[in-house]
């Protein structure tokens, strides 16, 4: 895996380039002297975490023949202090699942992606605690 990074102003935006060509624009909020032509370095993590967790559990439920007609996520992270750095400490995902699902598969489906496949998350495991729910149809399976 490679990624190319083309710094495009004087401040802090730059293209950044897959070896497929996929193109994503990273920059800094004004406050930090940016432009916000991109989400931050930071933001691409959640993103990551976010998208890693979703396609897992959307190809766990596709192989259970569960029918998904919504999938969205939600993502916050919280930072704490380390030296000059801020690291994520939690992080908090919420899944917003629609469709003819069974309770117990979406439930696992999650379980499975947190600890088992999501490689993202797994990576961040060492520094982070990552926090999720499932939301089913309006309702809350409860925190897992």
């Amino acid at each position: 895996m490679k990624i190319t990074l083309n710094r495009i102003n004087d401040n802090f935006h730059f293209e950044l380039k897959n070896e497929r060509g996929h193109i994503v624009n990273v920059d800094s909020r004004p406050e930090f002297g940016g432009d916000d032509q991109g989400p931050s370095p930071m933001e691409l993590v959640l993103m990551g975490v976010a998208g890693c967790s979703a396609i897992d559990m959307i190809s766990i439920l596709k192989k259970q023949r569960q029918e998904i007609t919504s999938f969205k996520a939600e993502v916050e992270g919280e930072r704490v202090q380390v030296g000059e750095a801020k690291p994520f400490k939690d992080i908090h995902l919420v899944f917003y699942l629609e469709g003819n699902i069974k309770e117990d598969k979406a439930a696992k489906a999650a379980q499975l992606s947190f600890e088992k496949y999501c490689s993202v998350s797994k990576t961040l495991e060492p520094t982070a605690t990552i926090h999720y729910k499932v939301v089913l149809n309006g309702v809350e399976l409860g925190k897992i």
